[in-house]
């Protein structure tokens, strides 16, 4: 099943995702998507994303840094690539080297961004990560999007990421001239919900990372964190208590519905857009994408198969992802 909306597709020809037999599985889409053994493929096949880059501290003001890995052409350029991992993943997960080598060949500047507290960049800031910290995601991408000002530029994400590259493309209006999100989850408080009702090794593969995390960060920062009291929490109540000790949302409804993009909530995004999503992902339930209420400039693309992030076409680990992002970058006449 194939379900788009909003925009015509007359100059496109039907997106087409018929995964082999075994990779059929969610789980099996899910659970590949970010491995090791997709990333080891991914850099085997894209080795110029690897050689060409070069770490960034961006300054985001008020004292806020975020990281990155820049990968620039040798020569002329097509334009800026702005990726953005997923929660607990970080520029070199496996889905940011994979499109991020396919955007790199195609003749883009790959800039692939560090939320807070992610990858290497623990010691950067003091306070937590959270996923209402647009303002500084914000920041750091226009500064990195003013240093490519004569170009065409993009932005996109998976999961969180793709939240994330949603709204960041919402709050700069005219500076990104394409967005896109790969599985972005709509509405927090259902997908929290589906993460807790998901298989066993959804939870466990959170909360190990997350509090592999907060421990870094204690370790980092001994006389502002001790985090010795949460370790048998669950994800939901891990949630509260970083929202009752360490921010000013009064609740954990507060905190979700503030990085909410569901229902009405993209209408004013003005760039043209793209949203991917599975109808068997485990973790973002696919009735918030049937409520979207979209702009006309977006598309939003529902797949029968590709789990969370997937979509992977072959057991090479190569995405149905990178021939779409190809083919819709060709229809907007990026690639002349």
């Amino acid at each position: 099943m194939l379900t788009t909306s909003n925009v015509a597709l007359d100059s496109l020809s039907e997106p087409v995702f018929k995964p082999p037999g075994w990779l059929r599985n969610a789980h099996i889409q899910s659970i590949l998507a970010s491995s090791g053994l997709r990333a080891f493929r991914a850099r085997q096949r894209f080795p110029g994303l690897q050689q060409a880059q070069t770490p960034q501290i961006i300054d985001c003001g008020d004292g806020v840094r975020l990281s990155g890995l820049l990968s620039r052409q040798t020569g002329q350029s097509r334009g800026l690539a702005v990726l953005i991992h997923g929660w607990e993943g970080s520029a070199n997960s496996s889905y940011l080297l994979s499109t991020g080598g396919t955007l790199y060949e195609l003749g883009f500047d790959v800039f692939r961004l560090n939320l807070r507290d992610h990858g290497d960049s623990h010691d950067l800031n003091v306070e937590l990560f959270h996923s209402c910290r647009l303002d500084e995601v914000v920041r750091a991408c226009m500064r990195v999007r003013t240093d490519f000002a004569d170009r065409p530029a993009l932005i996109g994400g998976f999961s969180l990421g793709g939240n994330f590259a949603l709204r960041v493309a919402r709050v700069c209006e005219q500076a990104f001239d394409f967005a896109f999100a790969v599985c972005p989850p709509l509405v927090p408080a259902a997908s929290l919900a589906a993460i807790e009702s998901a298989p066993w090794i959804y939870r466990s593969y959170f909360l190990q990372k997350w509090k592999g995390s907060l421990k870094r960060k204690q370790m980092l920062y001994p006389d502002r964190y001790n985090f010795d009291a949460w370790r048998k929490l669950s994800i939901r109540e891990l949630t509260s208590a970083l929202i009752a000790e360490q921010t000013d949302f009064a609740s954990i409804d507060h905190y979700l519905d503030g990085y909410g993009i569901g229902g009405e909530r993209l209408l004013s995004l003005r760039c043209p857009s793209l949203i991917i999503a599975a109808a068997d992902d485990p973790v973002i339930p696919v009735a918030d994408f049937y409520a979207l209420q979209l702009p006309n400039q977006m598309q939003l693309e529902v797949l029968t198969h590709g789990g969370h992030c997937g979509f992977l076409a072959n057991w090479r680990m190569e995405s149905w992802f990178e021939s779409r992002i190809r083919q819709q970058l060709d229809t907007l006449g990026w690639l002349n």
